[in-house]
């Protein structure tokens, strides 16, 4: 299933709410399994990613880390996929490019 438009899901409230609402779906139907689940999980970080860029860290969010704490797993699931020292992924980009 493919995850709700980055814009319609930083229009909702509170923003990126479908696409942590996904996550929980996929978990459920895979046995909570999270590996059967990254394509979801990254696409949060995503929109978790555009709202910091577009709201700053004034934005509170219960759908998404803290902006720290977001690099930080941005950059570890690049890692994780071998792109070995990668800079945080940014909506939009590619990782690894």
């Amino acid at each position: 299933m493919a995850p709700v438009s980055l814009e319609k899901a930083l229009q909702s409230d509170p923003p990126c709410f479908p696409r942590a609402c996904a996550i929980q779906s996929c978990l459920r139907r895979n046995q909570y399994n999270e590996a059967r689940c990254t394509e979801v999980i990254d696409a949060l970080y995503d929109c978790c990613a555009a709202m910091y860029q577009r709201e700053g860290l004034a934005e509170k969010n219960v759908c998404c880390p803290k902006r720290p704490l977001l690099e930080l797993k941005m950059k570890q699931r690049a890692q994780e996929r071998g792109f070995g020292d990668a800079e945080v992924y940014r909506p939009g980009q590619r990782a690894g490019m």
